[in-house]
């Protein structure tokens, strides 16, 4: 089966396809000791070279591949870039090369995905909108019942209005939302047009994978049922809200 070398050298987790273009580009890579054009297609049986380092095919089936879910703490940047000071990708100290579903910012904390699957990332990334983040929020004044009516109805930012939403009050200054868009910096934006300041932000839950049982600054593997269940959803979304523990 013949593979773009981009994908072959971006599945290995060496680097993302953009970066392997960039690479071939320069003339860095090598297909059976030649350098090869943009575009080039590859087998199992070539043997491909990044200045002069192997890479290795990866298993058609993924069973070399990692899915992690990390609990991120407040501070760590959610960027692969290895000279900003607390990256997350040194955060973790994984042994392989990862990267982050999507991201968190830096002051928010909780759940965020990686995995060495580019495919994934991909698949993920593109169908974002449809896929359900659950966030537990703490602002800075009392939640009123005009604060969660009009954050749950759509808020006037970034030169759009954000799509209709779940919200639960939780406690006099909190509220759990689930959303299924990623704005930038949604919903601090969205509690500011309010004029409301978020205190404390923390992602519980990504489409069916939760926080519960990670502690901060701690990974764990996704499940072989959470990996079946994902791949299912990332065809067939659901919209049900989901208590996150």
């Amino acid at each position: 089966m013949l593979k773009r070398l981009n994908k072959y050298i971006s599945d290995s987790g060496f680097c993302s396809r953009r970066e392997a273009d960039a690479l071939i580009e320069k003339g860095s890579v090598e297909v059976n000791g030649v350098v090869p054009e943009l575009g080039t297609k590859v087998s199992l049986d070539d043997k491909v070279t990044v200045n002069g380092k192997l890479i290795e095919a990866v298993a058609e089936d993924k069973t070399d591949r990692v899915y992690l879910a990390y609990n991120k703490p407040v501070g760590i940047t959610c960027t692969t870039e290895r000279k900003v000071q607390g990256n997350i990708i040194d955060a973790i100290g994984f042994a392989t090369r990862i990267f982050p579903i999507g991201r968190l910012d830096k002051p928010s904390e909780g759940l965020i995905l990686l995995t060495s699957d580019g495919d994934i990332v991909n698949k993920i990334l593109r169908a974002e909108n449809a896929h359900e983040k659950h966030y537990r929020v703490i602002v800075n004044r009392v939640v009123s019942d005009d604060f969660i009516s009009k954050m749950s109805s759509g808020i006037p930012i970034l030169d759009t209005v954000t799509k209709p939403c779940e919200l639960r009050r939780a406690g006099k200054f909190g509220f759990d939302i689930i959303l299924t868009q990623g704005l930038n910096r949604q919903i601090r934006r969205m509690c500011e047009y309010l004029g409301y300041e978020v205190t404390r932000l923390t992602r519980k839950r990504i489409m069916h994978v939760s926080l519960s049982g990670i502690k901060p600054g701690q990974y764990r593997h996704l499940t072989e049922a959470e990996m079946t269940q994902m791949n299912i959803a990332l065809e067939c979304s659901t919209k049900t809200f989901t208590q996150a523990q």
